[in-house]
């Protein structure tokens, strides 16, 4: 089994301009480095959560057809393609999107992919990565990625404008309550 990002975000959760307002910060002059911090705190919110927060595409690759595909980036908006290798011939074959369900409902765990009423998988050809199951997770834009979220982000990109090195006499202080911010929409596993 494997999980890869195929199409990373590339959508801005928290804006430059706001980003800026929360530094306090009136000149362009740093544009370049606030977005290089905003990037990277979003990737560390993802990386908490367990979440995809801004649109991007993933690709789970199995050796055959499970129960049930579990999908841990969440929030999955859409299926694009569960393709796989018949069993004949090993030809790549797109699974009919009316021959599978989403099960997105649970805010806090992972999404399924289930067969559709009444049907069954295809039987695969017996080999490595036969099947391929691509799709998209994280909030459609950034009015609909939570507060917490957005404020933890903001937390992250002033912490990492203020100490731009991984230690120095200016580091004071700690952020370990920002956490808390997104512990709402963490995504937790049994």
């Amino acid at each position: 089994m494997a999980l890869k990002r195929i199409t990373a975000p590339t959508l801005l959760v928290v804006s430059l301009v706001e980003a800026k307002a929360h530094l306090r910060v009136d000149v362009s002059d740093d544009d370049d480095l606030i977005t290089a911090c905003i990037h990277s705190a979003t990737a560390l919110a993802e990386q908490y959560t367990n979440r995809a927060i801004a649109p991007q595409t993933w690709e789970l690759t199995l050796d055959a057809f499970p129960t049930a595909f579990e999908l841990t980036r969440t929030p999955v908006t859409s299926i694009t393609s569960i393709t796989y290798a018949a069993e004949a011939d090993g030809a790549d074959t797109t699974l009919s999107s009316s021959l599978y369900t989403l099960d997105a409902a649970d805010d806090f765990g992972p999404a399924y992919v289930v067969p559709a009423f009444d049907t069954t998988w295809p039987t695969p050809r017996e080999q490595v990565n036969a099947v391929r199951l691509r799709y998209v997770a994280g909030w459609a834009d950034a009015a609909s990625v939570p507060y917490g979220v957005k404020a933890w982000i903001k937390l992250m990109v002033g912490a990492m404008y203020d100490n731009r090195m991984a230690e120095g006499p200016r580091q004071t202080h700690t952020l370990g309550f920002a956490d808390r911010l997104l512990d709402s929409v963490k995504v937790h596993y049994a």
